[in-house]
């Protein structure tokens, strides 16, 4: 009695958690909402440093330089509020924004870079170049690019999000 008691109770459960956790409609139209391009971005004076710097080292090394998109910087900047609003330092998400870049722009391929609580371009550039798999990005076969840079106001630290495109 005790086992098909078990037995009912687990069972119960894989049919509620299937049901409740379903999210295909939430995820179908979420994505829909996000499929348009956004054209409008106004880049900060340390976004456009940081991409110069990016485009500069990229040019020394005998590589082509990345032209920026401003849907990709938003995208970038979307992540860096959720960094900032769940205080975390990651990726999450990534797999999203790289099907919208794809979906939207017509990439081929996407990568991403992050960093944090540096105090500017160049220190973030640098890190990033002293790091092999974010130097791999920097130098990767990318056409383009966008970038964004946000200050948690409460702590003052910085948020980096820098995503590569090849479309």
């Amino acid at each position: 009695m005790k086992v098909n008691l078990l037995k009912l109770m687990l069972l119960m459960t894989v049919i509620f958690t299937m049901n409740s956790c379903s999210s295909d409609s939430s995820e179908a139209t979420a994505d829909n909402t996000s499929a348009v391009i956004v054209e409008n971005y106004t880049y900060s004076d340390a976004e456009l440093q940081a991409m110069k710097l990016i485009n500069d080292y990229r040019v020394s090394i005998g590589l082509n330089p990345l032209e920026k998109i401003n849907h990709i910087s938003y995208k970038s900047e979307e992540h860096d509020f959720y960094m900032i609003d769940n205080n975390v330092v990651s990726h999450d998400g990534f797999v999203s924004r790289s099907e919208n870049i794809m979906k939207v722009l017509g990439a081929k391929t996407v990568g991403e870079n992050i960093a944090y609580n540096y105090n500017s371009p160049q220190a973030a550039l640098t890190a990033w170049l002293n790091s092999p798999a974010h130097k791999q990005n920097i130098e990767g076969n990318y056409t383009h690019f966008g970038i964004s840079i946000r200050e948690n106001t409460t702590t003052g630290k910085k948020y980096y999000t820098n995503i590569f495109a090849k479309i």
